[in-house]
């Protein structure tokens, strides 16, 4: 994909200037094989986009196309400035497409000098969605009327998780996301929402790394509503939990889902306002624990911890578990939040001598901002 296209998606300068320095981007096909005597066509919502883009995105261009073109340029700005501090490792960078509409990148850095693997990620899936998840949705959505017949949608969001080699430094995640469900004529959405959020996982707690993180997405919140950091934190906390394990998966941060009672614009500023603050949440983090000196038994817990990890994101995560029942879904790309490596030990019981802290934190979480 080249600069140009990125311009004509409405992408600023500098985000084109980085992809135009990029390697050629592989193109690969993400669908499952069509059965036989059986081709799939893309959505007429779809075919009518690539014109939309052609043409050059506005203000009053449909959110769909505005909220893909934010996410690409963010994920264009963001792994430009992961490389720069990891000084070693590039991103890799994979895109693909499906035959029903829409595309992806997704871009992928393993084994760098400071991370031991970062992904970021785009998505932009048309599709019809299937009757059983239409009736899910009308529990949050009441303005979706009941349907025998699968419904057409459009989904496009930005994630991102980063797992660094110190154990000093805490994993990180976000994902900022649209949802469409809507007529097969490109017309108005039937229902949309934004949803989204981001969560430290430390391995060593600093307290000081989770009160920096909470700052600077409260102020981000703050923004646009008072309400947004207390309750999205909230959320986060009871949202990010692991019922078997009777444990937070980290430190939290912020969650919301279903969003969709302010008019588009104003919560896709707020969106915008979020995703942006992500490298002033996370890089003053990294440049203060990634040369920090470690010890085996750091690494060991490191691993442990890694390990509760997959297993959030593989039993509980919402956006795994839908990534994985979309039709034509490319497992690679749900699958990048991954870390490289992780450990499992039969009863596995922690150093509280070392590790108190963190595990009380995890059972009994914190304001770390005074509301």
């Amino acid at each position: 994909m080249s600069a140009k296209t990125f311009t004509a998606l409405g992408v600023a300068a500098a985000a084109a200037a980085f992809w135009s320095q990029k390697p050629a981007i592989q193109t690969v096909e993400c669908e499952a094989p069509p059965k036989k005597d059986e081709k799939k066509k893309s959505s007429k919502t779809a075919e009518e986009d690539k014109k939309r883009k052609l043409d050059g995105l506005t203000p009053d261009s449909p959110m769909r196309l505005r909220m893909e073109a934010f996410n690409k340029q963010l994920q264009a700005e963001i792994t430009a400035r992961l490389e720069k501090l990891d000084g070693v490792g590039k991103f890799k960078v994979d895109s693909w497409n499906r035959a029903e509409g829409g595309d992806g990148i997704s871009m992928v850095l393993q084994d760098g000098k400071v991370f031991e693997k970062a992904g970021v990620g785009v998505s932009v899936v048309y599709g019809m969605l299937p009757p059983a998840a239409v009736a899910q949705m009308r529990a949050q959505h009441p303005n979706i009327a009941a349907t025998k017949e699968a419904m057409p949608f459009f989904a496009t969001g930005i994630s991102c998780v980063i797992h660094p080699h110190n154990p000093n430094a805490p994993t990180v995640h976000f994902n900022y996301r649209y949802f469409e469900l809507g007529s097969e004529d490109g017309g108005e959405p039937i229902s949309w929402w934004f949803g989204g959020g981001c969560d430290l996982t430390p391995t060593i707690l600093y307290e000081e790394d989770a009160v920096h993180f909470h700052r600077v997405i409260k102020e981000a919140c703050d923004k646009h509503d008072p309400r947004y950091y207390r309750d999205f934190k909230k959320w986060c906390d009871e949202y990010f939990y692991i019922p078997h394990r009777g444990e937070r998966r980290g430190v939290g941060g912020i969650f919301f889902d279903d969003l969709d009672d302010k008019k588009p614009d104003e919560l896709f500023a707020f969106v915008q306002t979020c995703g942006k603050a992500f490298l002033d949440q996370y890089v003053p983090i990294m440049e203060r624990r990634k040369d920090m000196p470690f010890s085996d038994d750091d690494k060991h817990w490191q691993q442990i911890r890694r390990g509760r990890y997959v297993e959030f994101n593989l039993v509980y995560d919402r956006g795994t578990k839908f990534g994985l029942l979309t039709p034509g879904a490319r497992i690679e790309s749900i699958l990048m939040t991954m870390p490289l490596t992780a450990r499992w030990e039969y009863m596995h019981e922690p150093d509280l001598k070392a590790h108190a802290r963190l595990m009380e934190t995890l059972r009994v979480p914190r304001e770390w901002i005074p509301l």
